[in-house]
C-alpha cells in the first residue's frame, strides 16, 4: 500500500493529470450534447452508442496522461530517486501503472455515463434507456479501456522516455495508423482484424461497431472475428504484453 500511496501522490499532485481529465470530459459530454442536440428523429435518432461518439478523442487525451505519468518523471530525474528508494523496479512500476489505470478508468465511467446523461437529458423522449447487456458495455465499457489504454501508454513512454516521442507515437497509431492499414491492397483487411484498438471497438459495440463511427480512427471494429468477450481478452493481454516488454527493458538500462 505504500507503493500505491507514493504513486497516488505524486500523480495528484502535478497538474496534467487534472487538466487531461477536464479535457477528456469536455470532449466525451461536449461531443455527445452536440451530436444529441442536431439528432432527427426521422433520418438520425440518438442512440446509446451515438452519445459515446466522443470516447476516441477522449481517449487519446488519456494516453497522454498516462504517458505524462512516465516520462516527465524521466524528464526531471526524479525516476532515479524512486529506484533508488525502491529497487524493484518492477514493483514501483506495477504501482504507478495501477494508479494510473485505476484513475483512467474512473474517468472513463464518469465520462460515459456523463455523455449518456447529457444525451438523455436532451433529448428525453429518445430511446436512450440502457436495456440490454449491450448497452451496458457501451457505456461502462468505456472506462475499461482506457484504463488498458492508460496501460498501453504507460508502457511506450517507459521504452521511449521522452514525452514528446511517446505522444506523438501513441496519437499517430491510435488516430490514424490503424485506419490506414486497412488500405493496404490485399492484405490490410486482414490486418486490421487483429489491431488492438479496432478490436477494443469490437468489445464496446459489438457487431454495430462497423456502424457506430465512435473508434479513435474513425470508428469501424472492420472484420473483427473475436466475440465481445474475447475482444477485450485480446486487448487487455496487448496491454499486458506490453508492459511487461517496458519493465523488462527498464530493468536492464539506466534510469
Amino acid at each position: 500500500m505504500t507503493l500505491l500511496s507514493v504513486e497516488r501522490l505524486k500523480l495528484f499532485t502535478t497538474r496534467s493529470p487534472w487538466w487531461c481529465a477536464l479535457i477528456t470530459l469536455t470532449i466525451t459530454i461536449g461531443f455527445a450534447a452536440l451530436v444529441t442536440a442536431n439528432a432527427d428523429d426521422r433520418e438520425f435518432a440518438p442512440t446509446v452508442s451515438s452519445t459515446q461518439i466522443g470516447y476516441g478523442l477522449g481517449m487519446a487525451v488519456i494516453m497522454v496522461l498516462a504517458a505524462l505519468s512516465v516520462t516527465t518523471e524521466y524528464r526531471f530525474g526524479t525516476i532515479r530517486t524512486t529506484f533508488q528508494a525502491i529497487p524493484n523496479r518492477i514493483a514501483a512500476l506495477l504501482a504507478k501503472t495501477t494508479v494510473v489505470a485505476l484513475l483512467c478508468l474512473v474517468i472513463g465511467e464518469i465520462s460515459a455515463f456523463g455523455a449518456w446523461g447529457v444525451g438523455k437529458m436532451i433529448k428525453p423522449t429518445a430511446d436512450l434507456a440502457l436495456n440490454s447487456t449491450a448497452d451496458w458495455i457501451n457505456v461502462a465499457g468505456v472506462g475499461v479501456i482506457y484504463a488498458f489504454a492508460a496501460i498501453i501508454a504507460i508502457a511506450v513512454g517507459i521504452m521511449i522516455r521522452h514525452s514528446a516521442g511517446a505522444i506523438a507515437l501513441l496519437l499517430v497509431y491510435s488516430l490514424a495508423v490503424e485506419s490506414l492499414v486497412g488500405l493496404i491492397p490485399g492484405i490490410g483487411h486482414d490486418i486490421q482484424k487483429w489491431m488492438p484498438f479496432n478490436v477494443a471497438e469490437k468489445f464496446l459495440t459489438g457487431d454495430a461497431g462497423s456502424n457506430s463511427g465512435r473508434g479513435p480512427g474513425g470508428g469501424q471494429s472492420s472484420g473483427v472475428i473475436l466475440s465481445q468477450g474475447w475482444s477485450l481478452a485480446y486487448f487487455a493481454a496487448v496491454a499486458i504484453g506490453l508492459l511487461a516488454i517496458a519493465i523488462t527493458v527498464a530493468k536492464k538500462r539506466d534510469a
